[in-house]
């Protein structure tokens, strides 16, 4: 993936990518795609966290998530798959971090609770715009000009070594995760966040559709936003009407595994880079408990390959 330097690591031009031949080309994703399985065999859990949109807390839940299972003694990594929008990077402390290139690959940094993470904040300067440039074009752009090409080098050159857990913060929309299965056909599971919102539901029950005719059979609903924690009330504060996660589940034939009540101070401390997560005994805190629960008991730990 190119040395680490200050400047956005390059990875190849357009003129490289045009000047090989197709037999090339094919040659190379053959070989990512056996570096990914070679890679993903010394971890325990391949887990995706998807949505059918975006604007639902995607990925602060994947953030609270992987901090709660490694303060459990789990060892944790967190692939950021978003190119457009990342954020985890920043919610897991990462921001400023310089990537190594070691002999087997990219070593990624580790960040809150020693989760390492992985993500195209990383290779930009602070707030530089990622840029999609055409064949008309002699500038910097991204292998493939593809978000699945990225993932696949996050997923074959980077060293994760032996993790429990690797998360999969996937972008939002049903394609998206049909290009995370071509490259990780069984994952243990998937997490589709969602919030009470009827319109977010509606996208939620397709990607769930779309999830079970590609084959996933472990897939958990997590309600995002369930609620407005106030320090003032005991029971979080309703911020959608009506009744569409539990209609959601009964719909589907899904078990909801958690709902996270929005709580302005745990978001503000994500937004920093100090992902609560299970943290504390408030109500916040409870439901990643329980999240990281229902990961364990549904995902298990690390059973690597002899």
């Amino acid at each position: 993936m190119g040395p680490t330097t200050g400047e956005p690591r390059k990875v190849r031009g357009y003129a490289e990518v045009s000047h090989e031949t197709g037999s090339e080309l094919l040659e190379q994703v053959l070989g990512q795609r056996a570096r990914v399985s070679a890679r993903l065999d010394t971890i325990g859990a391949v887990i995706a966290v998807a949505s059918g949109k975006g604007g639902v807390g995607k990925s602060a839940v994947t953030a609270n998530l992987a901090v709660s299972l490694a303060r459990r003694g789990a060892s944790v990594g967190v692939v950021d798959a978003d190119l457009n929008g990342p954020s985890l990077g920043r919610m897991l402390g990462l921001r400023g971090s310089k990537l190594v290139d070691g002999s087997e690959g990219v070593v990624p940094p580790a960040g809150a609770d020693g989760v390492l993470g992985m993500s195209s904040e990383l290779l930009l300067k602070e707030d530089a715009p990622l840029r999609w440039k055409g064949p008309d074009s002699d500038r910097f752009i991204w292998q493939g000009v593809t978000e699945a090409a990225m993932l696949r080098e996050f997923l074959s050159d980077v060293v994760w070594g032996e993790l429990d857990y690797l998360l999969v913060d996937v972008p939002p929309g049903t394609d998206k995760i049909g290009r995370f299965l071509d490259l990780v056909p069984t994952p243990a599971g998937v997490l589709v966040v969602t919030i009470p919102s009827e319109v977010a539901l509606s996208v939620v029950s397709r990607s769930v559709a779309s999830l079970r005719e590609a084959g996933v059979e472990s897939i958990g609903i997590v309600g995002n936003m369930s609620g407005y924690s106030s320090p003032d009330a005991e029971h979080p504060l309703p911020l959608f009407s009506g009744d569409g996660i539990r209609r959601l589940t009964e719909s589907t034939g899904l078990e909801l595994w958690a709902e996270i009540p929005f709580d302005p101070g745990m978001g503000s401390r994500t937004d920093r880079g100090d992902p609560p997560g299970a943290s504390d005994d408030s109500v916040f805190g409870r439901a990643f408990q329980a999240l990281a629960d229902r990961v364990e008991q549904g995902f298990g730990g690390r059973e690597v390959a002899p």
